[in-house]
């Protein structure tokens, strides 16, 4: 970790903020997403230059607290005629427009944060807004409501506008993001308004999207606004004035206050003891679902724990909880999934049993994963929190076990038998989940929890896989693809199925996952043993979990099939500490 980054986020660790951040032992692969391959890459250089780079004044639409609600989130200028006014209309003249008045509050210097909410939506219904920029109104917007009661919705991993810095693009260039250019903002925006018009083609009728998180890539400290740059890339997107989407705060966007300023999320949980300077965490329903947003930066579980326990309080029987955050407890790719990612497995795991969460969506890790259905073994283990230095800085190579205060590695030389030893105390002190299902691709009133992993949605950086895939996970892929997930919901049943996109071209990467439900809540019920497998563990468990449906077990789907064996393949040979200090994150 460069010193220089450390010291960005030393007060915000004293807030009691960890975050994994943009240099640790391992560094992205050489695979990457390369815009200036495309054949509408000319017309993209001039566009970023002359209007998209410098326009910080970009909407943001985001879910309200309900289904019958939109929030709108936008900059502009100050000393201009502050309007938080967005209005709704069901013609597209505007001539039975109702309007709206939100708020403003002071952004990065020079602008102002405007957030207002629209009520009232119906489902199945076309509406045209407007809202204003420094007093002006823009032109009418077409948004479109779906289904309430049956939907779906998009799910994206680290867009992360800016990651590919330092990669080599075809014209012999290495992208950079110092200068007023910003080469990898502008490579990876191309990119992201790509994949999201790919993906909306395909779906054209979801209702929402979700972000696990990482929307840029520049760490930078309260109201600094070097990353604005690369928010203008993420928010430029036509799909997006149309779009909303759930976004959650990934440890790049988690120093800096820009993400708040931004995003109009419901519902925040500002009772947070802990919050990072971007905000909270967040909740809302839709149809017969509940979404609820935790900050993961924040290490400080109670938080986490009182707001779930809050969302559910208030909306008790919804049949789906749908739980969203950046770190990936539960992922397999190489640089997070056995280090900084999964620090808060052990306190996280038995709040999400406590709270009968159906779905848990990650990111951060750069390649995809699904998991068993996982639930707590019910066993004590240890808690984890971030290292610290004597200065009071982030150590990034570190854990702290909080009981004993013993400090554990998380990349130990492997000369070093002491470190290994202690490292491998870390991983075995997360061993804290039974595997509750097995290789079925739908199930029935299940026990557990399935975890996603999301790979990168736009190819601005990518990680290899762990060098042997945990007995947790049962799918992995990594194809050096951008990808996406479609999740869909109804009342009786909730299915997620992924796909690749490479040359313009869409296939699906994995099975299917289905969840049917009949009941709400499913109750809970006691296992005895964490088992080596799933058929281990089917066996071991001294009580009965619900029967679950199709045994199928399809391991890949279409064109892309043999690019996971290859993906897979190369994350067994190769190492990325081979390739520690090659590429800076």
């Amino acid at each position: 970790m460069k010193k220089s980054s450390k010291t960005i986020l030393c007060s915000v660790l004293a807030a009691g903020l960890a975050i994994s951040s943009a240099t640790g032992a391992f560094a992205a692969t050489e695979h990457f997403n390369d815009a200036t391959k495309d054949s509408a890459w000319s017309g993209w250089q001039q566009q970023w230059a002359s209007s998209v780079s410098t326009d910080y004044q970009q909407i943001s639409l985001t879910p309200g607290k309900n289904e019958t609600e939109l929030n709108f989130g936008w900059y502009s200028k100050t000393g201009a005629a502050a309007t938080p006014v967005v209005r709704l209309a069901t013609k597209e003249d505007m001539s039975d427009a109702k309007t709206f008045t939100g708020t403003t509050s002071p952004a990065i210097d020079g602008y102002i944060s405007n957030k207002v909410t629209v009520s009232g939506l119906k489902e199945n219904s076309t509406y045209y807004y407007t809202y204003q920029v420094n007093g002006v109104e823009s032109k009418p917007v077409k948004y479109a409501t779906k289904s309430f009661s049956s939907f779906k919705m998009l799910f994206f991993g680290d867009p992360q506008i800016g990651a590919s810095k330092g990669q080599t693009v075809s014209t012999g260039n290495a992208l950079e993001n110092k200068s007023a250019l910003n080469t990898a903002a502008r490579n990876d925006a191309f990119n992201w308004n790509k994949s999201l018009n790919i993906a909306l083609k395909s779906n054209p009728d979801v209702s929402f999207a979700l972000s696990a998180g990482d929307q840029i890539n520049k760490n930078v400290n309260g109201t600094d606004p070097g990353n604005e740059m690369e928010y203008a890339g993420y928010l430029y997107p036509a799909a997006l004035k149309s779009l909303p989407v759930a976004t959650t705060i990934g440890n790049h966007d988690a120093t800096n206050k820009s993400y708040s300023f931004h995003f109009n999320n419901p519902n925040a949980f500002t009772q947070e003891t802990s919050p990072s300077v971007a905000g909270n965490g967040y909740y809302y329903t839709y149809g017969n679902a509940l979404f609820v947003v935790l900050n993961t930066n924040n290490y400080n579980c109670a938080d986490h724990e009182a707001l779930l326990k809050k969302a559910t309080e208030e909306n008790p029987n919804t049949r789906w909880r749908i739980v969203m955050f950046h770190q990936d407890i539960y992922g397999s790719g190489l640089d997070h999934s056995e280090s900084d990612g999964m620090v808060l497995r052990t306190q996280l795991t038995p709040i999400l049993d406590k709270y009968d969460v159906d779905v848990v969506l990650q990111g951060h890790d750069h390649s995809y994963s699904r998991s068993y259905l996982l639930q707590g073994d019910g066993k004590t283990h240890p808690t984890y929190d971030a290292n610290k230095l004597a200065d009071g800085t982030f150590d990034w190579d570190n854990v702290i076990d909080k009981s004993t205060k013993q400090v554990l590695p998380y990349y130990p030389d492997e000369k070093d038998a002491k470190a290994v030893a202690a490292n491998a105390l870390f991983l075995k002190g997360n061993e804290a989940y039974t595997i509750t299902g097995d290789k079925s691709t739908k199930v029935v009133n299940p026990q557990g929890t399935l975890y996603m992993t999301a790979n990168s949605a736009t190819g601005s950086k990518f990680y290899e896989l762990t060098h042997q895939q945990q007995n947790f996970v049962a799918y992995r892929n990594q194809n050096w693809q951008p990808s996406y997930s479609v999740l869909s919901l109804d009342d009786k049943a909730f299915s997620i199925s992924t796909y690749s996109i490479s040359q313009d071209q869409v296939s699906q990467i994995d099975s299917t996952f289905t969840i049917e439900k009949t009941v709400n809540r499913t109750p809970a019920v006691t296992t005895a043993a964490t088992g080596s497998t799933a058929k281990d563990t089917a066996s071991t468990s001294k009580t009965t979990t619900p029967k679950t449906g199709d045994a199928n077990d399809l391991t890949g789907t279409g064109a892309l099939a043999a690019l996971a064996v290859l993906g897979l393949a190369a994350a067994g040979v190769a190492t990325l500490k081979e390739k520690k200090g090659k590429l800076a994150k």
